[in-house]
């Protein structure tokens, strides 16, 4: 173990910001955690249904606030990218090429897993499992998707990103909000914010790729007024205080995202950047910089995987033959979030059963007209392995 954090260490430019690895590294445990924390599975007469805590006990809404990390990731993704981007150009390397390296990593590991649920649902039909149930778990699992289709999306509108200042999309979900929510427009406009929406945190974090690291000051700013801005809307405006969809919500802040969701990302960005500076004065031990290096080397592979590992620990409980607290049971009390969080490491030992099955997938590297083409990894070292 000593000698891979040495080569960890050792491996990493002088000059890469081990503080924007150490944020996607957070963003992307902060979802996990907060997917295994407000998802839950119940038994009804030997189906499987889907049921949220923040449903029967909206009190635990704070809980949102801490695990919905997307915007953090998105203004990480958009300063990665740009910086990419620029990087790119001064090799002469086309956009083509370049776009075509980037979504290769986040396809790949996609790949692998759309072919094993798809086998997974077709032996769980043929085996005699009730169709809802394979819903369920269909849905469940395939929930992740979502995201990357719109991060692939933005990335490859990186160059546009750079040139957009953040207001602009911003303005636009206040419109769309407008027309949804006070004049009693179409639903469906609400789904323009699922672009608008996460290319405000991925502008703002194009424009650091541009303009360099923004001062404290704009972090306070963005953390006091996104902050501001969300109690507001939450106390005044009708929106509700979580920032996840709630079963049986007449409104999700999130699906589609709403104003509240982009001011909350707002506020977040702010946080992450007075985060970078504490980060790279902790991340300069070799120990903790390998931690961080290990997990944004299996980001997507984690993603994608989280969900089916609770999955699959929710299905292997079952053979108890009667329902497991905090696993199976109705999410409604106390008592199940104490259950809940005694489950989280056997859910974090079957998603490290899955990242060693599926980890290369990820890790691959893509091969254009014959020659390895470099690919910006999301942590700028070679594999530790």
């Amino acid at each position: 173990m000593r000698e891979l954090v040495r080569r960890i260490d050792s491996g990493t430019p002088p000059d890469r910001d081990r503080a924007v690895d150490a944020l996607r590294a957070l963003a992307i445990l902060g979802v996990v955690l907060g997917h295994w924390l407000v998802t839950a599975l119940v038994t009804d007469s030997g189906t499987l249904r889907g049921a949220g805590p923040l449903q029967h006990m909206p009190r635990l809404a704070p809980v949102s606030w801490l695990f919905q990390t997307l915007a953090v990731f998105f203004l990480v993704g958009g300063h990665v990218g740009g910086k990419s981007y620029t990087a790119a150009r001064a090799r002469g390397t086309t956009y083509r090429q370049w776009l075509g390296a980037r979504t290769a990593r986040l396809f790949r590991p996609v790949a692998a897993f759309l072919v094993v649920w798809s086998v997974t649902a077709g032996a769980l039909l043929a085996s005699g499992v009730d169709l809802e149930t394979v819903h369920t778990l269909v849905e469940l699992a395939l929930s992740p998707l979502w995201f990357l289709l719109v991060f692939a999306a933005l990335t490859a509108a990186t160059p546009l990103a750079a040139r957009v200042h953040p207001l602009w999309p911003l303005v636009v979900v206040l419109y769309v909000d407008l027309i949804r929510f006070g004049l009693g427009g179409p639903a469906w406009c609400g789904w323009i914010n699922v672009a608008a929406g996460w290319l405000v945190p991925y502008c703002l974090g194009a424009v650091w790729a541009r303009d360099g690291i923004p001062g404290r000051t704009t972090g306070w700013v963005l953390l006091a007024g996104g902050g501001a801005a969300t109690a507001a809307l939450v106390r005044w405006a009708g929106y509700p205080a979580a920032m996840v969809g709630v079963p049986g919500a007449a409104i999700s802040n999130l699906d589609p995202p709403t104003l509240a969701a982009v001011t909350f990302g707002l506020a977040q960005c702010g946080a992450a950047l007075l985060l970078l500076g504490p980060l790279r004065r902790v991340l300069v031990r070799p120990a903790a910089w390998a931690a961080v290096a290990l997990v944004n080397l299996s980001a997507m592979t984690v993603f994608l995987w989280h969900q089916t590992a609770m999955t699959a620990v929710t299905a292997t409980g079952l053979l108890a033959g009667s329902p497991l607290p905090g696993l199976h049971t109705v999410p409604d009390g106390p008592g199940w979030v104490l259950a809940r969080l005694a489950w989280l490491p056997v859910f974090a030992v079957a998603l490290l059963v899955c990242w060693a099955a599926f980890r290369s997938y990820e890790q691959a590297r893509p091969r254009t007209g014959g020659r390895v083409v470099r690919e910006d990894r999301p942590a700028g070292y070679g594999r530790p392995g």
